[in-house]
C-alpha cells in the first residue's frame, strides 16, 4: 500500500507532467489555413510555384514588362500584403509612362496568398526574390525596394544577390538591436525609445523565438503594441495618413495580410527580423562601385517606429548609402504628396533626395 509521502510524490508528479502538458500546448501556434486546402482562403492572385513546391503570389503595376524601361520588386512591410505598394500605385499615368517603369508586389510567404515556409531564412527570402525575377523574366538584372520589415529582404538581396540588382531603396527599414556592428549605447538608447510592451516583444522574438507566439496572443501582460497600432507608435503625420489610408482601402483587401494565421506571417517576420542573423548589414560592401547603380535609404525624422539616431549611424558607417532624411515626416511618409515620385526618381537616377 502506498505511503502517504509516496501518494503525494505521485500527485506532484502528475500534476507537474500536467502543466509542462499545458505549457506545450500553449506555446504551440495552431496549423496555417494554407491557401486552396480544404478550410483554407480561396486562391485569387496570380502565383508563381517556387522550386521546393510553395507558392508565391504576386501584383504587378505600372506598364507591362514589354515595354519597361526599368522593372522593381517591391517587399512590403508588417501586416501588409502585395496590394500595399506605395510607390509606382501612386504615380501618375503620365509618370508611369515617362519613366517606363514596372513594379511587381509580392506576397511575403505565410502571407496572403504565398505559402508558409517554417523554414524561411534571410538567405531563403533573397533567392525567392530572385526566382521570382527569373520567372517574371525580368532579365538579368532589377531594382529591389522594401518598406519597414521589407526592409530586411533588401539587406538580404545585398548580401546573397548583389549581382542582379540594378539598384536598391530601403524605406524605413525596421532594425535588429542585436547587429554586432551597431554601438551598445547607441542601440540601447534607441531600444529604451520604444514602447515598454514592444521592449518585452522583441526580447521574446531575440532570446526566445519559441515563445513568440504564446507571447502575442496571451493576455496576461500587454503584448507587441505594433501589431495592437498602439497610437503612441505613430507621428501626427501618420496618424493623418492612418485615417486617410482607412477610407480609401478596399475592404477586399482587409484582413488579407494574415488570412493564413498570425504565426506564418507576423510571428515569422519577427523571428526573424529580430532573432539572430546570418549576417551582419554593416559588414556588406558597396555592391556598386563603379557607380552603376545605387542604394538609397529613406527615413522620416519623426518615425516612432524605427529609430533614426541608429538609420544615420548606419548611412554614415556605409558611406555609399545615400541617406535621405524628410523633415516632418514619420513612417508612413511615403503617403506624402510626391514622395513616391522623389523615391522613384532617386532610386533610377542613382542619386540622393536634397
Amino acid at each position: 500500500m502506498p505511503t502517504f509521502s509516496g501518494m503525494y510524490r505521485e500527485i506532484t508528479l502528475l500534476l507537474l507532467i500536467g502543466l509542462v502538458a499545458w505549457a506545450y500546448q500553449a506555446i504551440q501556434p495552431p496549423p496555417p489555413k494554407i491557401c486552396g486546402s480544404p478550410g483554407g482562403p480561396p486562391i485569387t492572385a496570380n502565383r508563381i510555384k517556387l522550386r521546393d513546391g510553395r507558392h508565391l503570389a504576386y501584383k504587378e503595376h505600372g506598364v507591362s514588362k514589354d515595354m519597361a524601361k526599368h522593372k522593381l520588386i517591391f517587399v512590403h512591410g508588417f501586416s501588409s500584403s502585395r496590394h500595399d505598394e506605395p510607390l509606382v500605385t501612386q504615380l501618375s499615368p503620365e509618370v508611369v509612362e515617362e519613366l517606363g517603369i514596372y513594379s511587381v508586389s509580392f506576397d511575403k510567404p505565410g502571407y496572403g496568398e504565398s505559402d508558409p515556409h517554417p523554414n524561411r531564412t534571410m538567405k531563403s527570402l533573397a533567392l525567392d526574390i530572385e526566382e521570382l525575377a527569373d520567372q517574371l523574366g525580368l532579365g538579368s538584372k532589377f531594382y529591389v525596394v522594401g518598406y519597414s520589415m521589407g526592409g530586411l529582404a533588401v539587406w538580404s538581396c545585398l548580401k546573397y544577390i548583389p549581382h542582379r540588382l540594378a539598384g536598391a531603396t530601403l524605406m524605413a527599414p525596421v532594425i535588429n538591436y542585436w547587429w554586432p556592428g551597431l554601438p551598445a549605447n547607441l542601440s540601447k538608447e534607441a531600444y529604451n525609445l520604444q514602447l515598454p510592451q514592444d521592449q518585452w516583444a522583441l526580447r521574446v522574438a531575440h532570446h526566445m523565438p519559441f515563445l513568440v507566439y504564446w507571447w502575442n496572443t496571451q493576455k496576461l501582460f500587454p503584448a507587441s503594441g505594433v501589431i495592437s497600432f498602439r497610437p503612441e507608435n505613430f507621428s501626427p503625420q501618420d496618424l493623418q495618413f492612418l485615417q486617410k489610408l482607412a477610407h480609401k482601402r478596399n475592404q477586399m483587401v482587409e484582413g488579407v495580410a494574415t488570412q493564413q494565421g498570425v504565426f506564418e506571417s507576423l510571428h515569422r517576420d519577427m523571428r526573424i527580423g529580430f532573432g539572430k542573423w546570418e549576417f551582419d548589414p554593416l559588414d556588406l560592401d558597396n555592391p556598386f562601385p563603379n557607380n552603376e547603380g545605387s542604394v538609397q535609404l529613406w527615413m522620416g525624422e519623426e518615425d516612432r517606429l524605427v529609430p533614426v539616431t541608429l538609420q544615420r549611424y548606419i548611412a554614415k558607417r556605409l558611406a555609399w548609402i545615400k541617406y535621405n532624411e524628410v523633415a516632418g515626416a514619420g513612417h508612413l511618409f511615403a503617403y506624402a504628396d510626391g514622395m513616391s515620385e522623389a523615391i522613384v526618381r532617386a532610386l533610377l537616377d542613382g542619386h540622393g533626395h536634397n
